[in-house]
């Protein structure tokens, strides 16, 4: 894991995961995962110690940027680089 959620901070959790995931994704993480699959909810709530809901919020801000989809009960998974719309300095 490469960083941690300050729980003191006034950014909420949730962004403060998703950029974490961004940074994880962008450093090419995940791109020997089969099928891009990025950790499920529960291996990142137990790794970060968050709640479901703010793991799910999480990867709402990813698929507003574009950066992964999410298939009900198949798990999110990245999408092509080129298709990705993070705004800059978010």
């Amino acid at each position: 894991m490469p960083q941690e959620i300050d729980h003191w901070s006034a950014v909420p959790k949730y962004r403060q995961l998703a950029a974490i995931l961004r940074g994880r994704i962008e450093a090419g993480e995940f791109d020997d995962v089969p099928d891009g699959k990025l950790p499920s909810e529960a291996s990142l709530m137990k790794d970060y110690g968050l709640a479901r809901n703010t793991v799910r919020q999480a990867m709402g801000v990813l698929r507003d940027w574009g950066m992964v989809e999410t298939v009900p009960l198949r798990g999110s998974r990245l999408r092509p680089r080129e298709q990705w719309d993070a705004p800059a300095g978010e």
